[in-house]
C-alpha cells in the first residue's frame, strides 16, 4: 500500500480530511443525526434506533471520538456520547468557507 504525503499539505486541509473520513459512512451520519435530534447525551439506545449490532455501533462511535467530533462519558458500564460543540462549531465554519470560496464561471468549464 502506498504511503500518503499528508505532510505536503497544510494542517487546516489534513484537519479538515480527517473530520470528513470520520463521516463518510451512514452509519456515522446516522448517529450523528440522532444525536443531534435528541440534543443530549445518547447512551445505549443506537442498537434500536439503528439496527445495528452493537459491536459495530461501538466501531463507528469510536472513530467519531477518535476524529473528535462527539465526547464520550463512562458511567459504569454505560456510555454516554454528545457533539463535540467546538469540533463541530469548527467543521460547520470550515465546510462553509470551503464550499463557499467557489464563486461560479462559465457555464461550462469543460
Amino acid at each position: 500500500m502506498g504511503i500518503t504525503k499528508t505532510e505536503i499539505f497544510t494542517n487546516e486541509q489534513n484537519k479538515l480530511a480527517v473530520l470528513l473520513k470520520a463521516i463518510a459512512h451512514p452509519a456515522r451520519i446516522a448517529i450523528l443525526e440522532h444525536i443531534i435530534k435528541a440534543n443530549a447525551c445518547i447512551c445505549g439506545d443506537l442498537v434500536e434506533e439503528l439496527g445495528l449490532a452493537q459491536a459495530t455501533i461501538s466501531q463507528h462511535l469510536k472513530e467519531l471520538k477518535n476524529a473528535g467530533l462527539i465526547q464520550g462519558n463512562i458511567d459504569g458500564a454505560s456510555v454516554c456520547y454528545c457533539i463535540e460543540p467546538k469540533a463541530w462549531k469548527m467543521l460547520n465554519e470550515t465546510l462553509k468557507a470551503f464550499f463557499g470560496s467557489y464563486k461560479g464561471g462559465a457555464e461550462s468549464c469543460c
